[in-house]
């Protein structure tokens, strides 16, 4: 999946938590939404708090969607909360290979959805 296709599905999948998503799907989401935190953090710090805020809820949904292609739930982001461990645990989890067979469905094609294209 390349960079603009995943902020794409990312955004057209906006907070849907069902399904699975590639790790290029989110590493290169997650680039995106640093760079442009950080470009909006230049202009004003206002307008980079607002974009973190409007960009909170796709994240945590690529996020647990990537959770379910290693066969995890997506709650387990929570883990996240505990400082530095709990990073360093769904760090590891996000960069695993996702997992076939799998009871969240069939793997990502990263393809968007006919009708949103």
């Amino acid at each position: 999946m390349t960079f603009v296709e995943s902020i794409r599905v990312c955004f057209s999948k906006y907070a849907t938590f069902a399904g699975r998503a590639s790790r290029s799907e989110l590493w290169w989401f997650v680039l995106f939404l640093i760079t442009v935190s950080a470009a909006c953090g230049v202009v004003s710090d206002k307008l980079s708090a607002v974009f973190s805020i409007a960009t909170l809820v796709p994240a945590i949904a690529v996020t647990s969607r990537r959770l379910h292609d290693v066969d995890k739930s997506g709650w387990m982001q929570l883990i996240g909360l505990i400082p530095i461990i709990g990073w360093i645990v769904v760090i590891v989890w996000m960069c695993q290979e996702g997992k076939e067979p799998n009871r969240f469905g069939p793997a990502s094609t990263g393809a968007v959805p006919a009708q949103l294209n």
